[in-house]
């Protein structure tokens, strides 16, 4: 049995889909602060997939989540990155501190295999783009990326430690079904607040990274199959990238709204700990012979669809 952490969120309930159709049984682990249930409740009756409601900072549940597993998943975090500037431990908290408690428990319960979400928050404002896994050093400029960043580090000490088979994915930006923050999801809500203007953070001039969250957990099951020694770290990305104005273009387009003025705040950044731009190289990732979908465009295209039917407009 696999078990996801965070699993009733956006990104870990379409690792739970991609696990099931392996033919895998998988335990969930969330605490529904930001999960919802409805992202699993396809999955009821089915026997496939047991739902666990504990939080990561407790360690006796995290000990308890991990009885008769093979493998860890581990996606739970803080999902919104400028939370980070407001609440400053929650990165902290949610996400170095919850890695540590996945990690010991595996430890006292004997799993060694853990597949960690992180991010390309932890290059900071790379000197290379596109950037490649070996670039450094990394300098991450938001409490999100530290924590990452951190989590890695304790992921490879526990590898070299206890000997535990790590298996590191810095992500692009995702986006898909059932997204419950992010600037195409932020889009949606302002413009259904005002059908006339949409405000738009910084100068529009960001540029990053999207990849689909269907090819996100596909390439993240693909890389583990490889059965690599580790610990294993990859770029999972599409190798291109979609600019914030662009996405302002194409969410008015979706939403087939006439007349809608773009108002840019100004400045280089969108807000404190913003990456202005973001280019992973992904070089490795398809040398493997791994090929996304749907590249950053149309991957933000099939996302505001998408959302603008789930929320309305």
């Amino acid at each position: 049995m696999d078990l996801v952490t965070g699993g009733a969120g956006f990104i870990g309930s379409h690792l739970v889909d991609a696990l099931v159709e392996q033919g895998k049984e998988v335990r969930v682990m969330d605490n529904f602060s930001s999960g919802r249930e409805e992202f699993l409740a396809h999955h009821e009756g089915s026997g496939s997939v047991e739902v666990y409601r504990g939080d990561l900072l407790d360690q006796e549940a995290v000990i308890t989540a991990m009885e008769g597993i093979e493998a860890v998943h581990h996606l739970a975090a803080n999902p919104d990155i400028r939370l980070g500037t407001e609440v400053t431990d929650t990165d902290l908290r949610q996400g170095t501190v919850a890695t540590y408690n996945v990690l010991e428990a595996m430890r006292v319960s004997e799993v060694g295999r853990i597949s960690f979400a992180s991010s390309s928050a932890v290059y900071g404002e790379a000197g290379v783009m596109p950037t490649p896994e070996d670039y450094g050093p990394v300098m991450p400029i938001s409490l999100y990326g530290a924590s990452k960043l951190a989590s890695e580090a304790l992921i490879t000490a526990w590898a070299g430690t206890f000997g535990a088979q790590g298996y590191i994915h810095r992500f692009a930006n995702i986006v898909g079904p059932r997204g419950t923050h992010g600037v195409i999801f932020d889009f949606i809500h302002k413009l259904k607040r005002d059908p006339a203007r949409l405000e738009v953070l910084g100068d529009g001039n960001q540029e990053k990274s999207y990849m689909s969250a269907h090819d996100c957990v596909k390439s993240m099951l693909h890389v583990i199959d490889l059965g690599e020694e580790g610990p294993v770290l990859n770029n999972l990305g599409t190798g291109d990238t979609c600019s914030v104005s662009r996405i302002a273009e194409i969410v008015i387009e979706e939403s087939g709204l006439e007349g809608v003025s773009i108002d840019y705040t100004g400045g280089r950044r969108g807000w404190a700990g913003d990456v202005p731009k973001t280019y992973l190289d992904v070089t490795k990732l398809l040398g493997t012979g791994f090929e996304p979908t749907a590249m950053s465009e149309q991957a933000v295209r099939d996302t505001a669809r998408v959302l603008i039917s789930e929320i309305g407009l």
